[in-house]
């Protein structure tokens, strides 16, 4: 396809995925005091029956771990799998704004993500979370847990998935796997050091770790192609011609996986890019359906 037609249905794609309105939660429950560190719980539609507990998929957003883009956008992909009888917690963290001297993304714009907090608030949401949901979503069952995330969200759902690997001196080490039926990361960012090198979302692995002088020292904390083997049955959902996170970075995670004795699953789709996988208008988007389908019931 030439240049001009693949950039035309990628802006297409993005479009057609952010063009939907925002669905409200049901609840909204905190997990912390600052205002991004809220999670949306949507209840799962369908059978209704009492005692009828439905698994829970956990949703955490994309956007290069950039300010502009928090839990809303994803709030149409976390009512699509209610809608298909899931219980949803779409997690809220803090993410990158401009600091005074900072260079952002080119143009002065947003960096990328907070040392630590954004690690700091994933790990606090995710430990909070089972509390949380039987309190205000009785209908969930956190037994039967998926952890979803798309783009810099991925890169945060494999990372949470593997904390019990995390080097003995992390702060958000945990001492065991969390419970979880498993992962399915959507275009994930998942292995820093390649996406660095495809200079992916402008740098942005290197600006959440804090730049030049701190990538590598901190890659062994947050980079999840150093944090195998998790034990944790794990799927990446890849659109083949995604431009803003390239198939080559999906592909090194599983390489690294398979290094390290664990096999993970790698679903290539033909003619997709980065947003269908998120999009409720896509076919894409069924496909991730059922790959998350596979691992709760």
């Amino acid at each position: 396809m030439p240049d001009d037609a693949a950039a035309s249905r990628a802006a297409a794609e993005e479009k057609s995925a952010l063009s939907h309105p925002v669905v409200d939660a049901d609840v909204t429950v905190a997990y912390g005091d600052h205002p991004d560190q809220v999670i949306g719980l949507h209840a799962p539609h369908g059978d209704d029956r009492p005692g009828l507990l439905a698994p829970l998929v956990v949703v955490v957003h994309g956007g290069a771990w950039r300010a502009p883009y928090d839990r809303h956008h994803l709030s149409p992909f976390a009512d699509y799998l209610a809608r298909r009888g899931f219980a949803v917690a779409n997690v809220g963290y803090r993410r990158g704004t401009l600091i005074p001297g900072q260079a952002g993304e080119g143009d002065g714009g947003p960096v990328a993500g907070r040392w630590p907090d954004t690690f700091d608030d994933i790990a606090a949401a995710l430990d909070a979370l089972p509390a949380l949901v039987r309190e205000a979503l009785p209908r969930a069952d956190p037994r039967r847990m998926v952890l979803t995330g798309h783009s810099a969200g991925g890169h945060l759902a494999l990372w949470a998935a593997a904390r019990h690997v995390l080097p003995a001196d992390a702060p958000w080490r945990t001492a065991g796997p969390p419970e979880l039926r498993g992962v399915v990361a959507l275009a994930p960012i998942a292995d820093f050091a390649v996406a660095e090198e495809l200079a992916v979302c402008g740098g942005a692995a290197r600006q959440l770790l804090g730049g030049d002088a701190l990538f590598e020292q901190r890659r062994r904390y947050a980079d999840p192609a150093l944090l195998l083997p998790t034990g944790i049955a794990t799927t990446l959902v890849q659109g083949r011609t995604d431009d803003v996170v390239p198939q080559a970075v999906a592909e090194a995670y599983a390489d690294a996986a398979a290094r390290a004795g664990e096999v993970v699953g790698l679903t290539l789709l033909e003619d997709v890019g980065h947003f269908p996988l998120i999009d409720p208008a896509a076919d894409a988007c069924a496909v991730v359906a059922e790959e998350i389908a596979q691992l709760a019931w």
